[in-house]
């Protein structure tokens, strides 16, 4: 929520959209996070698609502009293995973001749509239902 609450008010204050349907907005996260819905629960979404006052791809673009950063399209991106088992997908649903590094080095922020996201986030869960369980440690298995 904290995250939403942000990226609001960074929207706000950059132009793209009002103060007054930033109100709603958040009134209306708020009653999404008691659904238990995680592709619903982002401000952008209900300000993109439901309320319809901005246009995600104006938000990518003001990124773009005025946060150097790039964009990346997920579709052919593959995650590796090992983070596809260790990644917390609620975590990412929660932030709508994708880490692909947990601070082991620089931090490199590319934008995508959330309907990237989405289905990146589907694809890793989609993966790991597949996957063969990983092994529970023993007393055996732990080093002395």
């Amino acid at each position: 929520m904290r995250a939403n609450r942000l990226l609001g008010a960074n929207l706000v204050e950059a132009n793209l959209v009002k103060l007054e349907d930033l109100e709603p907005a958040n009134e209306r996260l708020l009653s999404l996070a008691d659904t238990e819905m995680p592709r619903q629960c982002t401000v952008l979404g209900v300000l993109a698609y439901e309320m319809k006052v901005l246009r995600e791809e104006d938000v990518l673009q003001h990124v773009v502009d005025n946060e150097g950063a790039g964009l990346v399209d997920l579709r052919n991106y593959e995650t590796l293995e090992e983070l596809k088992k260790t990644m917390d997908l609620d975590a990412c649903w929660a932030t709508w973001s994708v880490p692909e590094k947990h601070l082991n080095g620089p931090i490199l922020w590319f934008g995508t749509t959330l309907e990237g996201i989405a289905d990146h986030l589907e694809k890793i869960a989609a993966d790991r239902a597949l996957m063969p369980p990983m092994p529970v440690p023993t007393a055996a298995s732990l080093p002395a």
